[in-house]
């Protein structure tokens, strides 16, 4: 592996199961890189030649949690011996130099899909007793102290040193530049943690789908989920202050139904009316069933019963892998509804999934970010006042 400058090698984090799709998806988007050193959940990409400017590459990825150029591997028993040689490796001796090396993220790679047996991603206990030795041992001094619990997001538009423990012996090292949101998370993981009073693990996918996508959804806020049981995705947007109107036949939890500003529709999203919908601008749906019979229930919505829609979370499901050849058409079948901001992650919480979020444009996100400090969509913002309750005559 080289360990000059410029770099010519890509480490990605995946989920595991998911590393034939990233590679097809890679071939198919960055027809230079040929895939390198493989394990479930990280695979290395070789690219054509050296990245002359990697302060503004960008890997266009679904199935990439989190990247970074590769810049070696160690293999040994010691955490003081490895971190060492981590400090001593010519380009990251060459960033500390130049002082741009703003924060470390150290994580282990998912030892199983999530949701699996209890595995949920994140950093784990041996990824922060590493990172500990790393910091104590940094030429940097602003990097001794581990940061606090649950961790900040890093600095934007920065450099960041990455140790990935492969192995619990085996470390991989790279650094990448934070400049989307998921950058700025160690491994591409958001800090977040199933709640004692979340009805299921759908709150962590649509907690982590709010966090990356960074809608403008604001407090008080109108929505529309489909497939809402049993009312865990709902929980989320609740305890961010939105209002949730639920369809789905089934059954949800009490905790759910109870809410005040929560309002079920047991029936199928093909029998709510028009006048139900009123005022709903945003639409959820988490729904097992193929990618193709959520866009169709999804399109019957926004184009006949409630062209109010700014936006969208949609769960894509994989039940076959090879469904993935296939994202670039449901993109474009979303656009054709005139959505012109779409995109697509397999959220860390994600199973065999995708996240699909839409906004009708851009421009909303500016929204967003100017009526952020003004009206946030945070249960913790004592200034804000308490969203108005669901109509009763919905």
């Amino acid at each position: 592996m080289p360990s000059d400058w410029p770099p010519q090698f890509l480490f990605t984090i995946c989920q595991c199961g998911a590393e034939q799709a990233l590679k097809r998806e890679i071939a198919t988007r960055l027809a230079d890189a040929r895939p390198a050193f493989s394990r479930p959940g990280f695979v290395t990409f070789k690219l054509g030649s050296p990245c002359e400017h990697p302060e503004q590459f960008q890997l266009p990825s679904t199935f990439a949690r989190t990247y970074g150029f590769s810049l070696g591997k160690f293999a040994g028993t010691s955490t003081s011996e490895l971190a060492k040689q981590v400090w001593e490796t010519p380009a990251i001796a060459r960033f500390v130099e130049a002082e741009k090396i703003g924060d470390i993220h150290t994580w282990q790679r998912d030892r199983a899909t999530p949701g699996s047996k209890g595995f949920e991603p994140g950093q784990t206990l041996l990824a922060q007793e590493v990172e500990r030795g790393i910091r104590q041992l940094s030429p940097i001094e602003s990097l001794h102290n581990m940061p606090a619990s649950p961790r900040p997001p890093s600095r934007r538009n920065s450099w960041v040193l990455d140790v990935v423990l492969v192995e619990p012996n085996e470390w991989w090292i790279g650094c990448h530049r934070t400049t989307r949101r998921f950058d700025c998370w160690p491994g591409g993981v958001p800090p977040l943690e199933l709640p004692e009073h979340a009805v299921s693990r759908s709150y962590l996918k649509m907690a982590e789908s709010l966090e990356w996508s960074a809608l403008p959804i604001l407090r008080g806020d109108l929505c529309l989920e489909l497939g809402c049981a049993p009312g865990g995705a709902a929980q989320a947007l609740l305890d961010r202050g939105a209002r949730v109107i639920g369809v789905d036949p089934a059954v949800v939890d009490p905790e759910v139904c109870q809410h005040p500003n929560f309002q079920h529709l047991r029936r199928r999203s093909a029998e709510v009316s028009s006048r139900r919908l009123r005022g709903v601008h945003w639409l959820a749906a988490d729904m097992s069933v193929a990618p193709s019979y959520t866009l169709d229930a999804v399109e019957d919505i926004v184009t006949n019963k409630a062209r109010t829609i700014r936006g969208m979370v949609l769960t894509l499901k994989l039940s076959d892998w090879k469904l993935a050849e296939q994202l670039p058409e449901y993109i474009e079948r979303v656009r054709s509804w005139g959505y012109r901001d779409v995109r697509t992650r397999q959220l860390a919480f994600n199973r065999q999934e995708v996240c699909l979020v839409a906004l009708r444009s851009r421009g909303q996100r500016r929204v967003q970010r100017q009526t952020r400090t003004r009206c946030r969509m945070d249960s913790t913002h004592a200034s804000t006042p308490k969203p108005p309750h669901l109509p009763a005559n919905m």
